[in-house]
């Protein structure tokens, strides 16, 4: 449907309504947008807005990355990795209400999504949780306080959790947007950053009093990686709960800290409300079998059998004789022998050729006519 037809229908059924109105709407809606949205897709968007039903055959939702959001804008969808979930709070005021809000990442950057009222439900529930590929649908975009763009999901936005037509891999993690503690500089004073370290030094919270005679609260502790170590000052709501939960050698992932100049003059992260702390644990990473080379260690793999397994019963070196099945495995990229040996010998001899498999902390050699192969060993693991 042209411009042209879309104003038609606005002023059939809003004769209330004048053309020089909503051409007006258009430029003003055009600037919001500064060139990333096209005029008949602004159209459609403004025609919502007046209650004018556009056949869904004709309207879909604007898809954009997290790079192109722009305050203003209306029935946009996102899809990302959640990387931070904060819990629900209520808020007071002309009408009771309650929120939650999450952190979610693109390969463009992160963005701060808002989940209103009944759509907070879907975090308390623990529905929605850190890792999780999601799409936000009929959104509309805001700018918060300190001039970011944020996406806010109302009563008739949509949460999509793990889309079937969206590849993961396709999706960060929180680890592609993270800084190394050693390049903390002072360019990065008061500016918001994601580290992943080990809790080094740990000191316990206490207690302060503000100039207004309120207290407060405030815990320390000492984030370190492969390339230096930060001081972490935590406040408040923060200093109380990290206070319980923090142990010396853990690993955290620190997401929307800020950093700050200390009295000594060296950098420290600030810990606030904002901030979203939790334990590291690295995403499971799988290779393509055309990645696999030779001598690598507690590679994980999956794929689809390709040949009817066939186990038979072998002597080592040091005259053992254990079980082994080998089978082919394939991917879209290629094909590989596995050797699952003992304990996994028995565990995958009555695969199906198409059968879906995972091998887990395996490793690759050269094997029976020079060829790759994947070898289980004790620790791996093997689900289908």
């Amino acid at each position: 449907m042209t411009i042209e037809k879309i104003i038609e229908q606005i002023l059939l059924k809003r004769p209330e309504i004048s053309r020089k109105e909503i051409l007006e709407r258009l430029e003003k809606e055009k600037k919001k947008a500064s060139g990333f949205i096209s005029d008949d897709t602004l159209m459609r968007m403004i025609a919502a807005e007046f209650d004018v039903e556009i056949p869904k055959a004709e309207v879909s939702t604007l898809s954009l990355l997290i790079k192109d959001l722009v305050p203003s804008l209306n029935n946009i969808a996102i899809t990302g990795r959640v990387i931070a979930v904060f819990p629900p709070k209520t808020f007071r005021g002309n009408q009771n209400g309650r929120f939650s809000s999450l952190l979610v990442a693109d390969r463009s950057g992160i963005l701060r999504v808002v989940l209103w009222n009944n759509k907070a439900n879907l975090v308390e529930s623990g529905k929605i949780k850190a890792g999780q590929i999601v799409r936000f649908s009929h959104g509309y975009t805001r700018e918060d306080s300190k001039g970011q763009v944020e996406l806010h999901i109302g009563e008739r936005g949509d949460v999509e959790i793990s889309p079937e037509d969206v590849k993961a891999g396709d999706y960060p993690t929180v680890s592609t947007f993270s800084t190394k503690i050693g390049q903390l500089t002072q360019t990065h004073k008061n500016k918001k950053v994601n580290v992943i370290g080990v809790v080094k030094e740990l000191f316990s919270a206490s207690t302060f009093k503000r100039k207004d005679s309120s207290s407060g609260k405030v815990m320390r502790f000492t984030l370190a990686d492969e390339t230096g170590e930060i001081p972490v000052v935590a406040w408040n709501e923060k200093a109380e709960n990290l206070d319980k939960m923090l142990k010396k050698s853990m690993k955290l992932q620190v997401v929307n800290a800020t950093v700050k100049k200390a009295t000594s003059g060296t950098m420290e992260l600030h810990v606030n409300t904002g901030t979203y702390v939790e334990m590291f644990e690295p995403a499971e990473e799988f290779l393509k079998i055309i990645a696999l080379k030779e001598g690598l260690n507690n590679i994980n793999v999956k794929g689809e059998v390709a040949t009817k397994p066939i186990q038979r019963e072998v002597k080592t070196s040091n005259g053992e004789l254990v079980k082994l099945t080998i089978f082919e495995l394939k991917d879209e990229t290629g094909r590989i022998w596995v050797s699952a040996w003992r304990k996994h010998a028995d565990l995958v001899k009555d695969l199906k050729i198409g059968n879906e498999i995972m091998i887990k902390d395996a490793y690759v050699k050269k094997g029976f006519g020079e060829q790759l192969e994947i070898f289980t060993r004790d620790k791996t693991s093997i689900s289908f």
